[in-house]
């Protein structure tokens, strides 16, 4: 026969797991001298305005792709109250998505030994037992949860996109749309809670430093504020070693962790960044020789078809416009030469103020091979279906015969290989 249980043994062994050294839900087997409510505060702190930015300029982002004009821009369907803030993206300055979406990926790199950093600060939390010693000790902790793993997830998929080698199924839009408004609803709650104590610790250099200090630390081998130096010129190397790409110039030289950024990729006037090539695309010669080749373009007057001579005895128009993309690299301002897209607004039977268009790509690979573009974007004088780029005609990874640029646009909006253009409410 089984022994009766001892009473109170569940107890003494719980108490056993917290009490034992060699176990990481004992206090004492953490042992850095680092940790304390202080040092995990101004991190705190720092990630509060950081992601708060990152999550304005996300949204900002996310406006830029015109989810509301189309079903083609439509990267998250159902969407429903999270659209609320939606507007219609405007088209000037021209710098305007350079400078948002560079922002954007910008800090969200620059943050990575912040976060790491912060994540590291409090990790004995995570092993505290009783996991949960009340209803609202319960919620706190799946708040954390959310708030940990949305985090995490968020950053790690955003990393993922700019590097070009994103593995996640599905597509990244929706995936980072969603999961951004589940964290910061967690990241809210969680800054209500903190931020004032996070503030009061840094204020009063000290807190309640039993809550995170280690009761038996190890000898020290740098300060709190030396671990505080060591993440910010962490964050200050990875900011030196990416920025280049989103401002261009000598600092480009400088983006080595950035895809686009270190030298142009080639020479003359068309060697600068780009993010498709024609063969990735499934262009070939045949699809753009100029005797097979038309722009058909669609309106209330009818069907026309357009070869590249004819295109070229148009009105030709000239605009400096940069190139820019949701990965957060930008080219500087290109010299493009080209016709009007209100021009050809006006030749669909548009004789005022032209339409939205639906612009459709000969390319047969990746996605964005269909872009809608607002009224508002086809009527300012800068947009042009371009056919030359300083000077020279469109290499073929640069869209040649013919390429949308429209100015402050994602660079997916401005459409290479351009084979439709279709004016008309959409």
């Amino acid at each position: 026969m089984g022994r009766a249980p001892v009473p109170g043994c569940r107890r003494a062994y719980g108490r056993g797991m917290r009490d034992d050294p060699r176990l990481p839900t004992s206090p004492r087997f953490w042992r850095s001298p680092v940790r304390g409510t202080w040092f995990t505060a101004v991190l705190g702190l720092v990630l509060l305005g950081g992601i708060s930015a990152l999550f304005v300029t996300g949204l900002v982002s996310y406006a830029a792709y015109n989810p509301d004009l189309s079903p083609v821009n439509d990267t998250t369907p159902d969407k429903g109250v999270l659209g609320f803030y939606l507007f219609d993206w405007p088209a000037g300055p021209s710098w305007l998505y350079r400078l948002s979406q560079g922002v954007h990926v910008t800090l969200g790199v620059v943050l990575v030994p912040v976060l790491l950093a912060k994540l590291w600060s409090v990790v004995p939390k995570l092993f505290t037992l009783p996991p949960a010693r009340s209803v609202a000790h319960a919620l706190e902790r799946v708040s954390l949860l959310l708030l940990v793993g949305g985090v995490l997830f968020q950053f790690v998929t955003g990393l993922l996109n700019i590097q070009l080698e994103y593995v996640f199924p599905g597509s990244f839009y929706p995936l980072h749309f969603y999961g951004a408004w589940v964290f910061i609803a967690a990241f809210v709650v969680h800054a209500v809670l903190r931020a004032p104590m996070a503030v009061r610790a840094v204020r009063e250099r000290r807190g309640d430093e039993a809550e995170l200090a280690a009761p038996r630390p190890a000898p020290p081998t740098v300060s709190r504020r030396g671990a505080l130096w060591l993440v910010g010129g962490g964050s200050l190397l990875l900011f030196v070693t990416t920025v280049g790409q989103s401002l261009g110039g000598p600092l480009r030289r400088t983006a080595l962790l950035a895809p686009h950024g270190g030298a142009a990729p080639g020479g003359g006037p068309n060697g600068f960044q780009i993010n498709k090539t024609a063969r990735y695309a499934g262009i070939t010669d045949a699809d753009t020789h100029p005797d097979a080749w038309r722009l058909v373009v669609t309106g209330p007057a009818g069907t026309v078809r357009l070869s590249q001579a004819e295109l070229l005895r148009l009105p030709q128009h000239s605009s400096s416009l940069p190139i820019a993309c949701v990965e957060g690299w930008s080219t500087a301002d290109q010299w493009w030469r080209g016709v009007r897209l209100r021009d050809l607004a006006a030749l669909a039977g548009y004789a005022g103020d032209p339409p939205d268009v639906l612009v459709e790509s000969l390319q047969r690979h990746g996605a964005f091979r269909r872009a809608a573009l607002r009224a508002n974007q086809v009527s300012d004088p800068r947009s042009l279906l371009a056919l030359y780029v300083n000077g020279e005609e469109l290499s073929p990874d640069h869209g040649y015969p013919a390429r949308i640029i429209v100015p402050a646009a994602p660079g997916v909006h401005n459409t290479k290989w351009v084979g439709r253009l279709t004016f008309g409410d959409l």
